[in-house]
């Protein structure tokens, strides 16, 4: 009965939408969250699932593409889904963290309504509530240009989703239990490439036609001529979706030409591997034109003490020889070498973006900043218990969504301007529900800075910004003479690495209550985070969407009372 009420739901709301906004195409997608038991590193544990599937399923949307998405939770907990490089454009009501929104009630539904809103290119979702990232609930989404807009590469042969990353043993309970309890969560027990361990999942490629410099086969076989394959290209969209674990993603054998970063159109340059760090995700073309048999996609965690390794297969089509012998080796606690990757990732600034102009008509380093906020992470104990902090604040959760609280008007939730911004070193951190004001429109540099030996990774829902810097030592206003304002990548996540910052650009134009958290996830628990409030006085829809009419309400919004889309 449930389903049928939610059903006629769905059905209403697409008829509201349609007559809204009748030119962007719709898509339905009905999900049941439940417990099932997985094998990921062979030994048995409760898994978070989606259909019936480990990871979630895939998400396959074109620009501007309306996603309806509703979402039943079996668990005997709330459950929450976050969508990781989607910008919801004047719509963070559907960001779906708990900043912004109600976690769904166990035996009870939510309907998410999304758009991939000028957006194209690769990302996941996963599950944003406590550590159940720890436990599955995590998928892939692809973000299709629209037919008419081009491409800088032919469409590939076939498109693969590598969703990798590290993994443990121990329950998401377990983990969340340490993490209580005052105490850092060991390190992983394993790596993962799409829920599978060493050699448990298969991509599959075909070598293409045989080529060689005559026309016909036996005249070049006398002449000496070298015989090769052209080889099918297929796009590989690699995601890093672990907790605690930078890795480094190659195939044996095979260059990988690095087409598209969390939507941005590169520069093609061609790596043998490739560092991808806490939450990052990127798209490169690899050719298939090696001898037919199985190699090794590998994976392995980047400046960990143990190095962690795992291995997927490259099948091609009629191969009968397996895989043999050691799995190609790769970067481990190189700093200096995944820095200097970092640098040369480009933007293309000749390539169309969503939209049909290039990526370059975008001038953002003519643009000065109104702004500078500086981010530093830290690792303090307060009150006995180890927690994380910025600018020596440690955010613990509200009673209520901030979101809701802000409009409500709710009073006593949260702290605005309870984060500075800069950090002051006086090694003192306290615990607070920290929210940071900007103004709609306003353009602002942000430094992170990170004086820890392990590498950070930051992530800002909401937008994507401009890498324009990253260097070691201390971040000082000479350090803007090294800022590419050129043509750098455009991003939603990025690395500081240890003893390093790493300067952003980014344009504040989505009004909205923001996550920006650490990707290291039992950081991101015990307090590195916060909430940025980008607003607008306006109080326009023209500037955000109104609060949706099925807003899940809880702690002091309950009784509350929305209005209609």
């Amino acid at each position: 009965m449930v389903e049928k009420r939610n059903l006629v739901f769905i059905c209403v709301l697409f008829l509201v939408i349609n007559t809204i906004n009748a030119e962007d195409p719709y898509r339905f997608f009905t999900w049941k969250v439940t417990y099932g038991d997985i094998y990921p590193l062979g030994v048995k544990q409760q898994g978070i699932l989606i259909n019936g599937q480990f990871p979630g399923p895939q998400i396959n949307c074109v620009t501007n593409d309306n996603l309806i998405i509703s979402v039943y939770n079996y668990l005997n907990e709330p459950f929450l889904l976050s969508w990781n490089g989607l910008q919801h454009r004047r719509n963070s009501w559907q960001d779906g963290t708990y900043g912004t929104s109600c976690p769904i009630p166990p035996g009870k539904n939510f309907t998410y309504m999304l758009q991939a809103k000028d957006q194209i290119g690769s990302f996941f979702y996963f599950p944003s509530l406590g550590l159940h990232k720890a436990a599955g609930g995590f998928g892939g989404i692809k973000i299709y240009s629209r037919p008419r807009i081009p491409v800088p590469f032919p469409f590939p042969a076939g498109d693969h989703t590598v969703l990798a990353g590290d993994w443990y043993k121990r329950g998401h309970q377990r983990l969340r239990h340490i993490l209580d309890s005052g105490r850092n969560i060991p390190s992983p027990d394993g790596l993962l490439i799409n829920g599978r361990g060493w050699n448990g999942y298969s991509f599959g490629v075909d070598q293409g036609a045989l080529w060689c410099c005559a026309l016909m086969i036996v005249p070049c076989a006398l002449m000496g001529c070298t015989f090769a394959y052209t080889g099918k290209t297929y796009r590989f969209r690699i995601s890093n979706v672990g907790l605690t674990t930078s890795i480094n993603f190659r195939i044996q054998g095979h260059t990988m030409k690095l087409v598209e970063v969390e939507g941005s159109h590169t520069v093609q340059n061609s790596y043998n591997s490739l560092d991808l760090h806490l939450g990052q995700s990127a798209s490169v073309l690899v050719t298939a034109n090696q001898p037919v048999r199985d190699y090794y996609v590998v994976v392995s965690s980047r400046f960990t003490r143990r190095v962690l390794m795992t291995t997927g297969v490259l099948h091609y089509r009629n191969s009968r020889i397996g895989v043999s012998g050691p799995p190609p080796g790769g970067p481990t606690t190189q700093i200096a070498w995944s820095l200097m990757q970092a640098r040369s990732m480009r933007w293309n600034l000749t390539a169309s973006g969503p939209r049909p102009n290039p990526q370059g008509s975008y001038h953002y380093g003519m643009i000065k900043p109104s702004r500078t906020i500086m981010l530093s992470n830290s690792a303090p104990w307060i009150n006995g218990k180890q927690r994380y902090a910025v600018n020596g604040v440690s955010f613990v959760p509200g009673d209520t969504p901030l979101k809701l609280a802000d409009y409500f008007k709710i009073g006593g939730v949260y702290n605005l301007g309870g984060i500075p911004d800069k950090s002051y070193s006086n090694g003192n951190a306290y615990l607070s529900t920290s929210v940071m004001h900007a103004d709609f429109r306003s353009f602002a540099e942000i430094v992170f800075q990170n004086w820890e030996d392990t590498v950070q990774s930051w992530h800002i829902d909401g937008y994507s910004f401009f890498v324009v810097g990253m260097d070691g030592g201390q971040w000082t206003p000479a350090s803007r003479s090294r800022y590419n304002l050129r043509d750098t990548v455009a991003r939603s996540t990025t690395q500081v690495y240890p003893r390093a910052w790493t300067a952003i650009y980014i344009a504040l134009d989505n009004v909205g209550m923001w996550n920006i958290r650490s990707g290291n996830w039992a950081r991101q628990y015990l307090g590195q985070q916060f909430y940025l409030r980008v607003y607008s006085p306006a109080h326009s829809w023209r500037d955000e969407l109104p609060i949706p009419k099925n807003a899940l309400l809880c702690g002091r919004a309950r009784g509350r009372h929305t209005r209609p889309l």
